[in-house]
C-alpha cells in the first residue's frame, strides 16, 4: 500500500519565517536586547505555559475565548497570552530573593486564539520592560518612556510617544457619572470611530451636552505640557488634581533624560483596566498611519492575586512582531541584500581538504566563512557567490596552497588582490 503524503500545511496565524527575515529578526531583539541592559534592565525567561488558575486569575477564573487552554494529567494549563501575569506570579513567588526596584526586560512568544488578520497573530513576539517596587517613583515612568527612543534608533527608526495619565480623565468622569469605567472604554475608541458616534455613545451614557462639549474638548487636546495644564480650571477633583499634577513631574523627569519625541494626547487610556496612572503609546515617527507600535503605562497592584504585599509598577511594551510585519509588508526591511556569510572560499576537489582547513582558520577567527565545494566549475561558482550576495571570495587554487597568499575578490567593487591569511583578516575586520 502506497504512503500517502502528508501536506506540509503551517496552522494559520503561526509566526514563521524564512532564513533571511529571520535573520534580520534576530538581529532586531539583540539590538533590544542591549539596549535594555545598557539601562539596567535585567533578564527574565518565564515559561510558555502556565497554571491556568494563574493566567485567570485576574478573569476570576473564566475562561478567556482567545486563550489556548488543556489539560495534561491533572493538570489544568493555559499557554500565556502576555508576559505580565508570568512578571506577577515570578514577582511574588521570588519576593523574598529580589532586590528592588526589580527592573527586568523580557522577550518571548505569547499565544492568543483570535482571528487572523492584517497586524494580528496568534502565536506573536512580546517585548517588555517593567520596574517593580513598593512606593514606585515617577522616575522610572519617564525611564520606561524614554526607553523608546534608543530601542527604535538601534531599529533605525524614529519614535514618537503619546502620553496621557488615565487619572485625569477617570477623576474628570467622577464628577460627572457613575459609568466611569465605561465612559472611559468609550475614550479607548476614539481613533476607531467617527466622532458622531463617539458622541452618541456619551449621550447613551446619560451626558448632557455641555459634559460632552467639556469631554470632547479633554479627549482632543494633543500638544506639550502646557496645552495640557490649561485645562486645570475645568476640573476640581482630587484625581484629575493628582493625574495633572504626576503628568508635570513626569515632564521634568522627561526632559532631564533628554527626551525629545513626545506629546501629550489626553484620549489615551489604553484598554486595560489594571492601568492607574501614566499611560502612553509609541508610533513610528511621520507614519501614525501604521498604528500603535508599543504601549504601556503605570499600575498600581501588580501582584494584588498572589501576595498581600502591594508592589506597584510602570512597564513598556514594544510589539516587536508587529513591527517587523508592517516593515516587511512595506518593503522596508533589506532581505535581498542580506548574507549570513563575510567570505566565501572558492576550491576545487584536488585541495578540498587545505580549503576545509583555511574555512576552519577563519572562524576559529571570528570570521563567518563558508566553502563552495560543490562538484562544480568555476563559472558556476562564482554565479552561486553573486546568487548568495557574498561581499568577498577567497580563490583558492594549488598556487596559492604553495605560496600561502591568496585571491581576495572584492564582490562589490571587483576589485582582486593577492594577500597573506592574517592580511585578509585584517582587512575583513575592519
Amino acid at each position: 500500500m502506497e504512503n500517502k503524503l502528508i501536506t506540509p500545511k503551517k496552522i494559520q496565524g503561526f509566526w514563521e519565517l524564512m532564513p533571511k527575515e529571520e535573520a534580520l529578526f534576530e538581529n532586531m531583539l539583540s539590538r533590544l536586547r542591549k539596549v535594555f541592559e545598557n539601562n539596567c534592565f535585567q533578564p527574565l525567561d518565564t515559561p510558555v505555559a502556565e497554571f491556568s488558575e494563574i493566567l485567570l486569575a485576574k478573569s476570576g477564573g473564566d475562561v478567556d475565548k482567545e486563550i489556548y487552554r488543556f489539560t495534561k494529567g491533572h493538570a489544568d494549563i493555559c499557554l500565556r497570552y502576555d508576559l505580565t501575569v508570568p512578571l506577577a506570579r515570578f514577582v511574588a513567588g521570588n519576593y523574598n530573593m529580589l532586590e528592588f526596584p526589580f527592573k527586568r526586560y523580557q522577550i518571548g512568544k505569547v499565544y492568543r486564539g483570535e482571528r487572523p488578520q492584517k497586524g494580528r497573530f496568534r502565536e506573536f513576539y512580546q517585548c517588555d520592560a517593567d520596574v517593580i517596587g513598593e512606593n514606585l517613583s515617577l522616575t522610572y515612568d519617564a525611564e520606561c518612556i524614554k526607553l523608546y527612543e534608543p530601542c527604535f534608533k538601534e531599529l533605525h527608526l524614529d519614535a514618537m510617544v503619546e502620553i496621557s495619565n488615565r487619572k485625569l480623565l477617570a477623576g474628570f468622569f467622577e464628577n460627572l457619572s457613575d459609568k466611569v469605567v465605561e465612559l472611559m472604554t468609550i475614550v479607548d475608541k476614539v481613533d476607531k470611530l467617527p466622532k458622531e458616534e463617539i458622541i452618541n455613545l456619551f449621550k447613551e451614557k446619560g451626558l448632557t451636552f455641555d459634559d460632552i462639549e467639556k469631554t470632547m474638548k479633554i479627549i482632543s487636546t494633543k500638544g506639550d505640557i502646557k496645552e495640557v495644564k490649561a485645562l486645570s480650571a475645568m476640573c476640581d477633583n482630587d484625581t484629575f488634581k493628582k493625574g495633572m499634577e504626576e503628568l508635570e513631574t513626569v515632564d521634568e523627569y522627561l526632559k532631564a533624560l533628554g527626551m525629545t519625541n513626545y506629546l501629550y494626547n489626553l484620549s489615551i487610556v489604553r484598554g486595560h483596566d489594571y492601568y492607574t496612572g501614566t499611560v502612553f503609546e509609541c508610533y513610528i515617527k511621520g507614519k501614525r498611519s501604521f498604528g500603535a507600535i508599543g504601549g504601556g503605562g503605570r499600575y498600581d497592584n501588580l501582584c494584588k492575586n498572589f501576595m498581600e504585599t502591594k508592589m506597584e509598577g510602570v512597564g513598556m511594551s514594544i510589539g516587536i512582531t508587529r513591527l517587523f510585519d508592517i516593515l516587511r509588508n512595506e518593503n522596508l526591511l533589506n532581505t535581498e541584500n542580506y548574507t549570513s556569510i563575510e567570505i566565501g572560499i572558492i576550491t576545487f576537489d584536488e585541495i578540498l581538504l587545505n580549503g576545509l582547513t583555511l574555512m576552519n582558520k577563519f572562524r576559529e577567527n571570528g570570521v563567518k566563512a563558508d566553502i563552495l565545494n560543490e562538484n562544480k566549475s568555476f563559472k558556476a561558482k562564482m554565479k552561486e557567490a553573486n546568487r548568495r550576495n557574498l561581499p568577498f571570495l577567497l580563490i583558492l587554487g594549488e598556487d596559492e596552497v604553495k605560496s600561502s597568499t591568496y585571491s581576495l575578490k572584492n564582490m562589490q567593487t571587483g576589485e582582486q588582490e593577492k594577500l597573506t591569511f592574517e592580511e585578509i583578516l585584517e582587512k575583513l575586520k575592519d
